[in-house]
């Protein structure tokens, strides 16, 4: 839990610095980067850590992990300008990779199948409070002790994590077997392939037009690295993006489901707060509260969601759970203007239960359909198709509000332009239908969830063990393929 807090305060710690790191390095043009970078770091090494931890336990990859994560936060606190602060926030987001797949891997290792959403749940409030906390907790470092500590601050935390992890987690003893083979040509591809896609994901609109020379130029070089992905995989005697994770039905379906909700993520977390403030009217602490409250409901449904799988099971909980959600998002657009604080915060609060209710159902049952030797590989494959659907939802949401933007108040206009003047005319009723129209295609986003869910998950997923963590295998990766 203090591993996963560190993962999940350097996701949002920094934002309400940035104007101190900015006056002190400079390099305002780039500094988006600090996000993106660490962003980028985490998405692509969770498949390749998924694996390593698959091969060679999960201990040593979370230590090896977490050391990375603090030698990160120590080098971003002696950064010198804003080109290394970015280059040591990747060095934090490879770390960052390692936390978070390892410790929800850890979760089903450690626990049995009806003890594990107890566990997740605390997981999932620890994420939740350290995400609601870091940007206070970065704004009130960063105007009293300086930014630097922001990152210091993760070193006593990560000492204390390091050593209980190292005095207390015991994994079973595996028999010998043939030395493990690592698919660092593999590992290198996924990440090199992954870098270049998700760099033209985040920065197109941004930094360049979609139909640019760079944007063209990274798109081709992702396509033209997914096909050296495919040629070394298919080559590789134990691949790191092993081919089973697509033809199993269960997770093939939990992968997609799960790009969904991160699509329609987007929504809420990013988009919520300045419709709070730029349309509302509301202090950066009353809009962080309409977007925290999510937090507060969504681990206590998560938590409840095992009363509801164990009578109609994973798939049907999972789509009860996002039925919650489309119906939320879809009376978001029909809130009267400028309406009252306590509407989107109600809504908030109704996402987040039903999302708690679809989420955890299939982590958790994606975990209990493979043995030891395959979950950490199987976690980390939904979780990466989480954060993929982050990724494509940021750009596509974006790309939606600026352009209903644009269409009202001119061809110049966008999102955060317009949102650093409210008072001027027509900027509230143009940020209004801004937001409106992201959260019908978060609706859409999850309309194509249930259809996934309903069509081809199966019914009931291939339980292995319903009762006890799954035996360590003598030779990893050889577990039985379930049958659905």
């Amino acid at each position: 839990m203090l591993s996963m807090a560190l993962a999940a305060l350097d996701s949002t710690i920094v934002s309400t610095a940035v104007p101190q790191i900015v006056g002190d390095l400079g390099g305002f043009t780039v500094f988006s980067w600090l996000f993106s970078g660490y962003l980028l770091a985490v998405t692509v090494t969770l498949p390749v850590y998924g694996k390593l931890s698959d091969t060679l336990g999960r201990k040593p990859v979370l230590i090896a992990g977490s050391v990375l994560f603090l030698a990160g936060s120590l080098l971003c606190a002696s950064a010198w300008d804003m080109g290394s602060l970015i280059a040591f926030r990747v060095v934090q987001g490879l770390g960052g990779g390692a936390i978070q797949g390892t410790v929800q891997t850890l979760a089903a290792d450690l626990y049995p199948l009806k003890e594990r959403p107890r566990i997740q749940a605390r997981l999932s409030t620890v994420w939740a409070t350290s995400s609601v906390l870091g940007p206070a907790l970065g704004g009130v470092l960063a105007s009293t002790a300086g930014w630097r500590w922001i990152f210091l601050i993760n070193l006593p935390i990560g000492a204390l994590a390091l050593f209980l992890v190292g005095r207390h987690l015991h994994e079973p003893r595996r028999e010998r077997g043939p030395r493990p083979r690592v698919d660092w040509a593999g590992a290198l591809a996924v990440f090199a392939a992954g870098g270049v896609l998700l760099t033209w994901l985040v920065q197109g609109g941004v930094a360049w037009a979609w139909v640019s020379a760079p944007s063209l130029a990274l798109l081709a070089g992702g396509l033209a690295l997914i096909g050296v992905v495919v040629l070394v995989e298919r080559r590789a005697a134990d691949p790191i993006l092993p081919g089973w994770v697509w033809r199993r039905r269960t997770i093939a379906a939990v992968n997609l489901a799960l790009g969904a909700m991160g699509l329609l993520m987007v929504a809420p977390t990013t988009f919520l707060p300045t419709y709070a403030q730029s349309v509302l009217g509301l202090s950066p602490t009353a809009a962080g509260f309409v977007l925290s409250v999510m937090t507060l409901s969504w681990p206590v449904s998560a938590a409840c969601s095992q009363h509801v799988y164990r009578r109609i099971g994973f798939r049907n909980t999972a789509a009860l759970g996002m039925t919650g959600a489309l119906v939320t998002l879809a009376v978001f657009p029909f809130l009267p203007y400028p309406g009252a604080a306590w509407q989107p915060t109600l809504l908030s609060l109704l996402l987040g239960a039903s999302l708690g209710l679809y989420q955890l159902p299939l982590i958790v049952g994606v975990q209990s359909t493979v043995g030891w030797a395959e979950r950490g590989t199987a976690t980390a494959s939904i979780l990466f198709y989480r954060q993929i659907g982050q990724t494509v939802g940021a750009a596509l949401f974006g790309a939606v509000a600026n352009g209903v933007i644009s269409g009202r108040l001119g061809a110049d206009a966008d999102l955060d332009s317009v949102a650093r003047d409210p008072g001027a005319a027509g900027v509230r009723p143009a940020i209004d239908a801004a937001v409106d129209s992201v959260y019908l295609g978060a609706a859409a986003a999850a309309v194509l969830a249930l259809v996934v869910l309903l069509t081809l998950a199966p019914r009931r997923f291939p339980v292995l063990d319903a009762s006890a963590p799954s035996p360590a295998p003598s030779r990893p990766g050889r577990t039985p393929e379930p049958t659905d």
